[in-house]
Parts: C-alpha cells; structure tokens; sequence
C-alpha cells in the first residue's frame, strides 16, 4: 500500500527543476508542462512532507534549509532510478545477460583482457560486470555468479574451483637489481607495501618461513593489489600479490621477482553461483569457457 506521504516521480522532477531554474515558468518548459502544472506539484509536494520547500523571493523560488537538504536525495533519487531504467532498456532481461561480480585486480587484469574471446565464440552474450570484496547474497542481489576465492562463498551456494592463488614477492629492480634471491631476512628489512582489504598477507609469509611476525605491518596501505602494484613499480617498496595479476609488469621487466619462494594460499579463485544459474543457457557457456582460460593458464 501506497503512503501518501511518499512523492509521485512527476512531483520530484518538478521540484527537482525548479530547484534548478529558480523558476516555476523554466521548469514548466524544461519539462514540457504547463506552469500551472508544476505550481501544482510542488504545492502537493509540500503539503505531502509537511515543509516548506522554497522562499518566494522577487518573484524567484528560492530552496528553504529543508529544500536544499531534500534536493540532493530527490537528485539522487531520480539519478538512480535513470541509472536502473537504461539498465533495464539496455539488456531487456534477456537470458543472453550475465551479470558477474569479480574482484577488482582479478577482474581487470584476468577476466576482462579475455572477454573478447568469450564474445567471438558466443556473440549475442552479454556483461553487466561489477567489482565486489565481500560475499554476495544471492537471495537479495540479481547476479548469476561471483569470481572471488573459494571463502567468500554463500551459504548454499556452488564452487567450481578455478585456480590456485599464488602469491609472490615483487619490486622495481631498482630497489632489488633483479636478483630474485632476496632472502626473507632482508625482505624483512625492506618497506612492505600492505594492502588493507588482505592486512594478513605479510604475516602469512613470514610465518610460513618461520620468522617473527610482529612488527611486519608497517609500511604504506593501498586498497586493492592494482594500487600495490603500480606502487612497486614505482619503487615504493616491496609487494606481495597473486603472480597472475603482476603478470603484464613482470613479462615487461617494471616489476621482478624478488623472492623464490611462493606462498600458495589455500582458499583458490572460484566460479560461486546461485542454483538458479545453471537453467541459463549463457552462464552454462560461460562457466565452460572460463574453465577452459583457467586450465589453459595453468599449462
């Protein structure tokens, strides 16, 4: 049931647009409406909230405290339902769509440089693709599958395993010529980029090669392993990310390899869908594919 305090969508754009102008004329051509029109909406508009909205001031409307303080929700109100509408109109909720979330350095450096790929074998396919960090709930969320590691997954949702994650230990070869013979006693010496979605990473490391881990978290703090990366290559300090997205830095020589060791971590890159997702004819061809890149990768 509909409360009648809730504005109509034709109130909020007349609001919206007299905000804008300054006046109940302009906002009537603007919107393609009589100017008797939109006095009329915004009258209702207010008596709705119980607020006035606008000062009369010589003849201009001009926004009141509560006006400028519903104007930015009423914007963004309306943006996101623009942002929804094209949504819809541009895909028309056809089975051809997949929408993916994927975390944001594996789907920038992995999944979206091969997409071409997918698209000359099954061209009517398309993506509406959406970094995320966080687990999904698929109940509430209309995407048909995740790329993330395995942990991430929701309850009562599938795992395909893709591949492992195997992180190694990079920089410029200006702060470590190029070796690739750092030991972990002098990577421990050196600044350790951290990354803060993943805070543990360091500590994984060193107590994997059975070093003293309490003062490992210091050091500069990005985001995401892209940030950690381009600040490496920077020479910022030493990194450790996952080797398949610090591949392109170090094929080209921006970034080395400054330890031997590799630290595989247990939780592996997976495909995690909802049930609902194998009865479209897209995700099946997509899921094939995406194993097919991921063991082609591993040989």
């Amino acid at each position: 049931m509909r409360h009648n305090y809730l504005p109509t969508i034709s109130e909020l754009h007349a609001f919206v647009a007299c905000a804008r102008t300054g006046s109940a004329t302009r906002a009537a051509e603007e919107l393609n409406l009589t100017q008797s029109a939109v006095s009329r909406a915004l009258a209702t508009l207010e008596e709705r909230l119980g607020v006035r909205l606008f000062e009369r001031v010589r003849q201009r409307l001009v926004l009141s405290e509560a006006g400028r303080a519903f104007g930015r929700e009423a914007e963004r109100i309306l943006g996101d339902l623009g942002q929804a509408a094209m949504s819809i109109m541009a895909f028309g909720g056809e089975r051809r769509l997949l929408r993916i979330a994927v975390l944001p350095t594996f789907g920038t450096r992995w999944l979206a440089p091969r997409l071409a790929g997918f698209r000359a074998r099954y061209p009517d396919a398309m993506f509406d693709i959406v970094s995320r960090l966080d687990p999904l709930d698929f109940d509430a969320e209309p995407f048909d599958c995740a790329i993330q590691r395995s942990e991430l997954r929701p309850a009562a949702a599938s795992v395909v395993p893709l591949m492992p994650e195997r992180l190694v230990v990079v920089a410029s070869p200006r702060l470590v010529g190029g070796q690739g013979g750092v030991s972990d006693d002098e990577l421990a010496r050196l600044p350790l980029l951290q990354q803060t979605t993943r805070p543990t990473l360091w500590v994984d490391w060193f107590r994997d090669a059975g070093l003293d881990v309490r003062s490992l978290l210091r050091g500069d703090r990005f985001e995401h392993f892209d940030m950690v990366i381009h600040a490496a290559v920077g020479g910022l300090g030493v990194a450790l990310v996952p080797e398949i997205v610090a591949a392109d830095e170090l094929a080209a020589g921006r970034l080395a390899i400054a330890s031997p060791r590799r630290l595989i971590v247990s939780a592996p890159y997976a495909l995690i869908h909802p049930q609902r997702s194998d009865a479209n004819p897209a995700f099946a061809a997509f899921r094939d594919w995406l194993l097919a890149e991921a063991a082609a990768d591993a040989t």
